[in-house]
């Protein structure tokens, strides 16, 4: 089914839809729809009802929790211009209402609108979801020759990471047995203060990749860490600094407020200066084409040496360094 005009109430729908070639029939996008650059100069249907950019990561918290306990809109719709977008179809979805305008903005748009676009509500948990996603929105847009062709190209990137891991890690049964305990433990954090530990997909991304994730498990939401002892006991030998949303910048600023926990600070990766920043609001968060650059960028993060030669963009990742008698950071 062609669908003429779309609504994206989602950053990774709208990257999908480019890639597949339906750019120009985007009507609406929402504040946080800002890859590719021409997704900026869409009408912005949904904005959020507080400014992230002048809070930090605890106020964010903070607000959130606020909003979600008084039942009050985390996402705002801008009726006049969903009005003026008359969709034939509203892409949406149903994993977070935090992280994107949830199923209920479905039905404030129907209101709005006084009639029912198509819509079509995304649910991915996983890599494989996500493929299964661009498949779902190409054959709704009429784009499935498109939507083949990236999903072809996207899994083999997958399968690169897979094989180079298990050709490295492949051999006698001995060898099979310990096979663990040559893999790193890895914490991906996808949230400072508080901690939050990353599920969905990003699990699944570092069992791919060669480590061995802690704290979260494949295709189950993120969740808040109570208390720092579970990630001592964990001893992650790397932690991956991932807060939703962000840059490897914003992330950087952020995870200063850690230079003054001591017990952050005897954790063993940091002491070893394994702890990392990435771009999360590009390569991590949003279920889309660029999460596969979020794959790469973690192999290379587990095994620099082994994956040197693939390429990934400049503004993905950096080295997070804590000196033990030192009160700053530095990047490396």
């Amino acid at each position: 089914m062609s669908s003429e005009r779309i609504v994206s109430f989602l950053p990774s729908s709208t990257e999908i839809l480019y890639e597949i070639g339906a750019g120009p029939q985007i009507v609406g996008v929402t504040h946080e729809c800002k890859y590719p650059d021409d997704a900026k100069r869409k009408p912005r249907v949904i904005n959020a009802s507080f400014d992230a950019n002048k809070m930090n990561s605890k106020q964010i918290d903070q607000k959130i929790i606020e909003l979600m306990q008084s039942r009050t809109d985390i996402y705002v719709i801008n009726d006049e211009k969903l009005r003026e977008a008359k969709p034939d179809l509203i892409i949406a979805q149903g994993i977070c209402e935090v992280c994107a305008p949830f199923a209920k903005e479905i039905d404030r748009a129907f209101s709005i609108l006084g009639y029912k676009p198509d819509t079509l509500v995304l649910d991915p948990h996983d890599l494989d979801d996500i493929l299964t996603s661009i498949m779902y929105i190409a054959e709704r847009v009429n784009r499935v020759t498109e939507g083949r062709k990236l999903v072809v190209s996207l899994q083999k990137r997958i399968d690169n990471i897979r094989m180079r891991i298990g050709r490295r890690t492949s051999g006698d049964e001995g060898k099979k047995k310990n096979n663990n305990k040559n893999k790193p433990k890895v914490l991906c954090l996808e949230w400072i203060d508080t901690f939050f530990t990353a599920g969905h997909w990003v699990p699944q991304m570092v069992e791919i990749a060669g480590g061995i994730n802690g704290l979260s498990y494949s295709g189950q939401p993120s969740r808040r860490i109570n208390h720092i002892d579970e990630i001592r006991k964990f001893n992650p030998d790397k932690i991956i600094l991932m807060p939703c949303g962000f840059n490897v910048e914003r992330t950087l600023k952020e995870g200063k407020i850690l230079e003054t926990n001591d017990k952050w600070k005897s954790l063993q990766s940091v002491q070893n200066n394994e702890v990392y920043a990435v771009n999360a609001g590009a390569y991590f968060s949003k279920p889309g084409p660029r999460t596969i650059t979020g794959l790469e960028v973690i192999a290379k993060i587990i095994d620099p040496e082994g994956f040197e030669d693939i390429k990934v963009p400049t503004d993905s990742f950096s080295k997070y360094g804590y000196p033990k008698n030192a009160a700053t950071s530095k990047l490396l």
